[in-house]
């Protein structure tokens, strides 16, 4: 595991907000990754996320996308939370969040130590934005794990310039079949576009935290996750 993590604080036009910093062992530099939260916050299972990375070898920012709602707002899965996470998804800017983006992207990309490219690895919520975070050219290569509404908003592939890899479940109940299959005969041309379907996984299959945990899905959307930023980074 990484050696330190802290939170820092990145200042925007609309005021201060934080974000969470994971560093390798021996707090030594490496490419970056921009760690994009799920709808429950940068929570215990987003640091994790962003220290198993660290121990990966690379440098990981998880920016706190809500703060304007409240600074560092942290939900579980239960019912109450996610309905309060849902509410907050809803009423986020998204063209705000993805100036936050853009900021953590500059700031990470000023860390001594940090390569000269940057991902964006997202969930959920931060999947999609993973992927416009891609669009907008801010970050050299983006990964999006069961990014929902992808499919919503792909008028903006056009800008895509920078290698992309998607995750998705084969029996998420968020997103559905006929979403995935836009997404992939919208990028069935683009060789820079990469899509894992995972048999028998749900909506979060990356999170132990939540009932749709799976584990081979999880450690194989790692390695393919791995082997995609090792290569394009």
């Amino acid at each position: 595991m990484p050696t330190s993590s802290q939170w820092l604080t990145i200042n925007s036009p609309d005021g201060p907000f934080q974000a969470y910093l994971a560093l390798p062992h021996g707090g030594r530099g490496g490419p970056g990754i921009v760690l994009l939260q799920e709808i429950f916050g940068v929570n215990e299972h987003i640091r994790a996320v962003a220290d198993q990375y660290a121990a990966d070898g690379y440098v990981v920012l998880a920016p706190d996308l809500f703060w304007r709602q409240g600074p560092r707002i942290e939900l579980g899965y239960a019912d109450a939370d996610w309905q309060r996470a849902v509410a907050l998804m809803n009423a986020c800017d998204v063209a705000l969040a993805r100036a936050d983006i853009a900021l953590a992207a500059a700031a990470l990309r000023a860390r001594p130590g940090v390569g000269a490219n940057i991902a964006a690895l997202g969930f959920c919520f931060g999947g999609r934005l993973s992927f416009l975070a891609a669009c907008d050219g801010v970050v050299d290569a983006a990964v999006a794990y069961y990014g929902g509404g992808i499919h919503n908003c792909l008028e903006q592939a056009a800008r895509l310039a920078v290698p992309l890899q998607l995750h998705f479940g084969a029996e998420d109940s968020h997103i559905p079949a006929a979403a995935v299959k836009n997404i992939a005969e919208r990028f069935a041309a683009n060789e820079d576009v990469e899509i894992h379907l995972y048999p028998q996984a749900e909506h979060g299959f990356n999170c132990d935290h939540r009932a749709g945990y799976q584990q081979r899905a999880a450690a194989q959307a790692h390695g393919n996750s791995l082997l995609f930023l090792a290569e394009r980074l």
